[in-house]
């Protein structure tokens, strides 16, 4: 039984269809199915069984043989028409040994003499989880393999040859180091990279020692499609199969062309030198880089450098300047050489570098503008200074001082992890609750709904909101977690209270599957309970699929679902799009209420979300009503619910 135990815990998600035409059968069974797993699904006859199985996966099926409509075999025929992963355990009286051999044939995994017993179940249950267990750990390992091998593309030049040295596979990074696409390749000699200066002597070298079972290592000088040399560190590994005999080439390849250019010598001087850097990018780069060939750009890149090169050099006698890639050129400033205005001066330099007109040909002008990203102090201050230039590309700015700018977002990071780990604790350990708050009807003051708000325990028993952890799980696979806990705490706490329970839903919720089935699942399980289930939707600026969010809508309201808008009034909120989603309610974004006391701004705003609202024939929701004064502003202009600490703090039911 210990060991049974062990190996449900391994597996606690495991799913069963139990199928038993006899009541009586069916209950005892289930009863002593339930104490070891949580998802069980019951039917009296195949036909049944089979519907259930078309529109769900399970990973065992324990069916008895004889039943009416469509017996057992039937059913584990069709299955094993769909799948072979599947176990399926036969249930049958001790004189009905008539079916084994086709049963055998099928691929049935065992066999319950009725009446069953619990140890006998158990029997045959832990040698069908053995099985399952080994396919998990298989799959597991696949994907962590698949993860390994994803790391080694995303960081490496990788290809694989045949015996005669012929391109059979090329990755991504190939690709875009080399120019040529995989089409170019696949099918063609290696030496279609190789440059003319690589003496013969290298690859007779390199034939000589893979040829005898041997990995070669060395430094090779390729030519890409456009003639530009690129240097690779290169490792080739002869493929054997399990008897030793060679079957392919792999050669992985480390771009390092950067450090036999000017960067090498950039990165030598940053070692060398505690100055101020200035780090820079011409602006709209990639936009230069698409439009002008590569000539044009090579001239623009050269131009630039020197004409940045005289005009730094003229205030702060500088030494050199560094072209690096993309665009980007970096200076150091001597910081005996700095001044307290030292900031106004770089600005004032950028401003007249952007009024400056460069001749490349004597028919092509380019107006140069530069980004600029400052680091005075600290510690890394070239990897600040470039994630300076990310924050203002992707800001849309042109400075920044990036002072300590690594530090800060390794320590964003860092703060991340211990996030995503408090996430995963309290995942696991059903520390993941929801709060309640209400929401006051404007007219009778009495509570007819209840948000339904996440809150996470930590290890010292404090309730912390979502402010603290809902973003760090967003980036983690710990989001749909959280959201799968509260939809079932909201739809238990339903079953029990007489109000509506509104349940927020992100975009990004909606668009995963196994969230969209889930949905599902409980609104047919609580069926009486959905005409009071509010879905308060928040809109994403990453979301492409408005097409499946309205199926989603037109799914739910079918079982009586009331759909909410939340934060109307700001962020990417779009009166036509949402009209599209038909919603009921419009929950007006707190900003808005919580200012309009004294802000005639927002107060202009609400009015004319009310009255829109009213045309719609939608219902309005103030949030953050904080106190008696914004409570009356918000009935007299008809809003119709409020919610806030004024009249209700979240709390569980």
């Amino acid at each position: 039984m210990q060991k049974f135990q062990e190996i449900v815990k391994e597996i606690p998600d495991i799913k069963i269809l139990y199928v038993e035409d006899e009541d009586f059968t069916r209950e005892l069974t289930y009863s002593i199915l339930n104490q070891f797993f949580k998802n069980i699904t019951l039917c009296s006859n195949g036909k049944e069984a089979l519907e259930a199985f078309n529109k769900e996966k399970y990973d065992i099926v324990i069916s008895d043989i004889n039943m009416p409509e469509m017996n057992g075999l039937e059913l584990a025929r069709k299955i094993r028409e769909k799948t072979q992963e599947t176990s399926i355990i036969f249930t049958s009286a001790h004189s009905d040994f008539t079916h084994l051999s086709e049963s055998l044939n099928i691929g049935v995994d065992g066999f319950l003499i009725k009446p069953v017993d619990i140890k006998q179940l158990i029997s045959v249950l832990q040698r069908v989880l053995i099985k399952h267990l080994y396919i998990k750990k298989t799959k597991e390992l696949q994907h962590y393999l698949q993860q390994f091998e994803d790391a080694v593309n995303e960081s490496a030049i990788i290809s694989k040859t045949d015996l005669k040295g012929i391109i059979k596979y090329v990755n991504k990074n190939f690709t875009k180091t080399s120019k040529y696409s995989a089409d170019e390749l696949i099918g063609k000699l290696h030496n279609i990279v190789r440059h003319p200066d690589m003496p013969k002597e290298v690859f007779k070298n390199l034939w000589k020692t893979i040829l005898n079972k041997q990995t070669f290592k060395g430094l090779i000088k390729n030519k890409d499609k456009e003639g530009k040399s690129y240097y690779v560190k290169t490792v080739v590994k002869p493929i054997s199969d399990l008897n030793g005999n060679l079957k392919e080439y792999l050669a992985v390849r480390e771009d390092i062309t950067e450090y036999m250019n000017p960067k090498k010598v950039f990165f030598d001087a940053l070692k060398a030198r505690d100055d101020v850097l200035v780090y820079m990018k011409l602006k709209n780069y990639e936009e230069i880089e698409e439009f002008y060939p590569q000539e044009i750009l090579e001239k623009i890149e050269k131009e630039s450098k020197k004409y940045l090169y005289e005009i730094f050099n003229r205030h702060f006698s500088l030494k050199e300047i560094y072209p690096l890639s993309n665009g980007e050129f970096a200076v150091f400033i001597d910081k005996e050489l700095a001044h307290e205005n030292l900031t106004d001066k770089l600005k004032e330099i950028q401003q007249k570098i952007k009024e400056h007109t460069l001749e490349i040909t004597e028919t092509i002008e380019y107006d140069i503008s530069i980004l600029m990203s400052v680091v005075c102090k600290g510690e890394n201050i070239y990897e600040s200074a470039k994630l300076g230039l990310k924050d203002i590309i992707k800001e849309n700015k042109e400075f920044i001082v990036a002072n300590n700018l690594a530090k800060k977002h390794f320590e964003k990071a860092k703060e991340n992890i211990q996030t995503v780990n408090l996430i995963k604790k309290a995942v696991m350990n059903l520390k993941i609750v929801s709060y309640y708050q209400g929401i006051v009807n404007n007219k009778t003051k009495k509570i007819e709904k209840y948000e339904s708000l996440v809150r996470l325990i930590d290890d010292n028993g404090k309730i912390l909101s979502p402010f603290f952890f809902l973003d760090a799980a967003k980036k983690s696979n710990y989001y749909h977690h959280i959201t799968n806990i509260v939809l079932n705490n909201s739809f238990e706490t339903l079953s029990r209270i007489k109000e509506d329970v509104s349940i927020n839903l992100s975009f990004l919720d909606i668009e995963l599957d196994m969230i969209r089935h889930k949905i599902y699942n409980l609104l047919k399980t609580h069926k009486e309970h959905a005409k009071r289930v509010v879905f308060e939707l928040l809109e994403d600026e990453n979301t492409r699929n408005f097409d499946l969010i309205k199926e989603f809508i037109s799914e739910v309201k079918k079982y009586g679902v009331k759909i909410a808008i939340d934060d109307f009034g700001s962020g990417y909120s779009n009166y036509i799009r949402l009209l599209d989603f038909e919603p009921d309610i419009l929950k007006i974004d707190g900003s808005l209420i919580k200012n309009i006391a004294n802000d005639e701004f927002s107060q202009s705003i609400v009015k004319s979300i009310v009255t829109f609202a009213k045309e719609q024939n939608l219902q309005t929701v103030a949030e953050f009503v904080e106190n008696e004064t914004i409570a009356n502003i918000i009935t007299d202009l008809g809003i119709n619910y409020s919610q806030g600490y004024y009249y209700d703090k979240p709390t569980p039911i």
